[in-house]
């Protein structure tokens, strides 16, 4: 995603991209929920449809103008940086459900979130903390993309709320809802003449990377995310993130843009910190899951 994205954002901005993005992925999971779940799938049988609003506003138009915004500014690195950011959602995740719940994460785990983003900044700095201290655009592009990935991991958690829906139904509402906030933006966003109207040329131009943004990237690769958290749950589901490096580093290779030691072995302390912590949290909890109850004594 984040290497076709890099020649995409040469032609047009991140904002109509995104909303033609989604005005593809949405079509087709209004048809999907239609053919698979019947004409009574489009009625909200009880769930909130302000938040499923709210939700769809943060993961389609948070995500997809904040990361690629981001992206946008970071040059030709940026799928780089974008693909280690994005690796780093289970650490998020971590830090949310603490938050959310208020408890507090354990120090351990603590540990791992500090060499995952120790990770992040070797990736994003090329190494070279210094120099990257000395580039005000370096902080802009990786704040950006920090901020959709976070938005995303709001998306992905908060799909626990609507219980009562399959991923199919909560995915197509929240696409449909979050692009009605998208849309409002990118038009606002043409009318005071902070971007450009697309042109003719600009859309013709990006039809090739829509053909894999739109059906692949948005419609399979979001449905198929959120029918697995669905299954594995989210704690589990977002550590497929780490995934993304591997793939946007070959990919951005051989395209021309190789990665320096430095970034490889920042992505490998990334990915080595996020399996480390998720197999403790399995340990901890089958120590917890296998620990003896306490019997009250006859005293009380």
């Amino acid at each position: 995603m984040f290497p076709v994205m890099t020649d995409a954002l040469r032609h047009i901005d991140p904002f109509t991209f995104t909303s033609l993005r989604y005005l593809i992925a949405g079509s087709a999971f209004l048809v999907l929920l239609r053919v698979v779940e019947g004409p009574g799938a489009f009625r909200a049988a009880g769930e909130s449809v302000p938040l499923a609003w709210l939700l769809g506003s943060i993961g389609f138009c948070g995500f997809g103008s904040f990361v690629f915004l981001g992206q946008q500014l970071a040059g030709d690195e940026g799928a780089l940086t974008a693909s280690i950011m994005m690796a780093t959602q289970p650490m998020m995740g971590l830090l949310l459900n603490a938050l959310v719940r208020r408890v507090p994460p354990a120090p351990v785990s603590v540990l791992f979130v500090v060499l995952s983003f120790t990770g992040v900044a070797l990736v994003v700095t090329r190494g070279d903390v210094v120099a990257a201290l000395h580039e005000p655009q370096h902080y802009a592009a990786n704040a950006l993309i920090v901020v959709g990935a976070l938005c995303w991991v709001v998306y992905t958690f908060g799909a626990a709320r609507f219980s009562g829906w399959s991923a199919l139904k909560y995915t197509t509402f929240t696409t449909w809802l979050g692009l009605t906030t998208i849309v409002t933006v990118n038009l606002m966003l043409v009318a005071t003449h902070r971007i450009a109207a697309p042109s003719w040329a600009a859309v013709h131009a990006v039809l090739p990377h829509l053909a894999y943004m739109g059906p692949v990237a948005g419609f399979g690769a979001i449905l198929l995310w959120m029918t697995g958290n669905r299954i594995l749950g989210p704690m589990n589901g977002v550590l497929f993130m780490d995934v993304l490096p591997i793939t946007a580093f070959i990919v951005s290779a051989a395209t021309g843009v190789v990665p320096t030691r430095a970034q490889i072995a920042g992505a490998g302390l990334t990915g080595a910190a996020l399996i480390l912590n998720n197999l403790y949290l399995r340990r901890r909890a089958r120590r917890i899951g296998t620990a003896p109850a306490r019997v009250p004594s006859a005293s009380t």
